[in-house]
Parts: structure tokens; C-alpha cells; sequence
């Protein structure tokens, strides 16, 4: 690894534990029906997407270690589940990101139907009454609201050469969050037949030997409160780092 690409690297965590710390303590934070939403994310995207995979992989499991220790302190629960997660999601999404050919349109199809997984999750979790009306309801609206941003975005390139996005970032995005997203998910999960996640905010019964519904719960609850900012925040900031790049280098 290139000095340049770890120094590069821990500005990215440094950015991505700030925003992430300001959210915590309600500066950015986003709430609507009780979620709280994680806009800090389009911080290691961006990076990753435009500096490659280890800049941003590396970047947000250095990030997210020292947001967790701010905000909850169990630096088990972290290392083993938050810092892979963030690591191993960023690394796809820059892997994607910068390997794939931005114009196809088939890598933009793949990311329309990647969002049936977490909707096939929710349908679930609300059948068997596992989340409430209002919770099924704000994430049914970032699954429209979402899904609307990949669709149009992949319209407009149909009758122009570029979007507001490219299709393969738009699956960058979907992807790396996703398998992050199941990672912690089902990382959480695991860990509360291991021992006690001690977590504030938690409920007590999923503190140890959760529910295997908790660990879809704990997937969409990721998913679905980063997701937006990606889309939506990603794609204008990368294109503007890359102009100032190709002016300056």
C-alpha cells in the first residue's frame, strides 16, 4: 500500500468518525418514526468509489472502531462485527466501483433487483408481526424513494449519455451495503449467543440469544438507513473530487 493511499485512507476515517459522532449526538441526525438515519456512509463511498477499495475499506473500518468507541464503547462487538462489516462492504463497493464499466446497463438491472432481498425481508418481518406499522412504513418509503432514484437515473441514461448516476456505482452502492448490511445483521446475531452485546438502546430480550428475526431486523435497519445517502449524495460529490483531481494532478 502507497503512503499516499494511507494517508488518503485516514482522512477517510477521520471523516467518516466525525460525521458519524456529530449524527450520534444530533448534529445531521435525520429521524423520521422513531429511525434514525446514518447519513455518514456517503463518506467512505465517495472515497472508495474514487480512490479504490482499500482506501475505503480501510478508511471506514478505521472510522467506524472509533465512532463505536465514542458512541457505545464495546470494542469486542466493533472489531468483530462492525469494523469487518465496514471493511468488507466498503472494499466491494470501491472493488465494483472502479472495475466495472460505468455505462452498462445491466449492471444497473442488477442493482434494480438487488432491492427485492431487503423488501422480501421486510415483507417477512411485518407477516409474522415482528415491526410495527410506522417502522414497515418509513422503510417501505426508502425503498420507494431509493428504488426511484436507481430507476430514473437509469431512464435518463437511456435517452442520454449520463445520468445522475452511473449504473455501475448504482450497484456499487447496493451491493457493498448490502453484503455490510447482512454482516452486521447476522454478525450481532451471532454475537448474542457468544455473550451479552451490552448495547444501549438494544431491547433487553435481543441483549443475549437473539431471535433469528433480529438478524434480519438489524439488516434492513442498516440497509435501509444508509442506502438514501449513498444514492443520493454519492454520485455529485465523487463526480466534483474527480473534476478537482483531473485539474490538479
Amino acid at each position: 500500500m502507497r503512503v499516499r493511499d494511507f494517508v488518503i485512507a485516514i482522512v477517510n476515517a477521520a471523516l467518516y468518525a466525525l460525521v458519524g459522532i456529530a449524527t450520534t449526538f444530533g448534529i445531521f441526525a435525520i429521524v423520521v418514526g422513531g429511525v434514525r438515519f446514518w447519513p455518514s456512509v456517503f463518506v467512505p463511498a465517495v472515497f472508495a468509489e474514487v480512490f479504490g477499495p482499500v482506501v475505503g475499506g480501510l478508511g471506514a473500518a478505521i472510522g467506524i472502531f472509533i465512532s463505536d468507541m465514542v458512541v457505545h464503547g464495546n470494542a469486542l462487538v466493533s472489531l468483530s462485527v462492525g469494523v469487518p462489516a465496514n471493511f468488507l462492504g466498503f472494499y466491494i463497493l470501491g472493488l465494483v466501483a472502479r472495475k466495472t464499466r460505468r455505462d452498462s446497463k445491466a449492471l444497473g438491472i442488477i442493482a434494480i433487483a438487488l432491492q427485492f432481498i431487503p423488501v422480501a425481508a421486510l415483507y417477512y418481518l411485518y407477516t409474522i408481526k415482528f415491526i410495527d406499522f410506522t417502522t414497515a412504513l418509513v422503510f417501505i418509503s426508502v425503498a420507494i424513494v431509493s428504488g426511484a432514484g436507481v430507476a430514473i437515473s437509469m431512464v435518463v441514461l437511456m435517452f442520454r449519455r449520463r445520468g445522475y448516476a452511473y449504473p455501475n456505482e448504482l450497484l456499487a452502492y447496493s451491493l457493498g451495503l448490502m453484503i455490510g448490511s447482512l454482516y452486521i445483521g447476522f454478525g450481532l446475531w451471532a454475537y448474542t449467543y457468544v455473550a451479552k452485546l451490552g448495547i444501549a438502546g438494544v431491547p433487553p430480550e435481543f441483549q443475549t440469544r437473539a431471535p433469528f428475526a433480529a438478524a434480519l431486523m438489524w439488516f434492513l435497519w442498516t440497509y435501509y438507513t444508509e442506502i438514501p445517502f449513498m444514492i443520493y449524495l454519492a454520485p455529485p460529490i465523487a463526480r466534483a473530487v474527480e473534476v478537482w483531481l483531473k485539474r490538479y494532478r
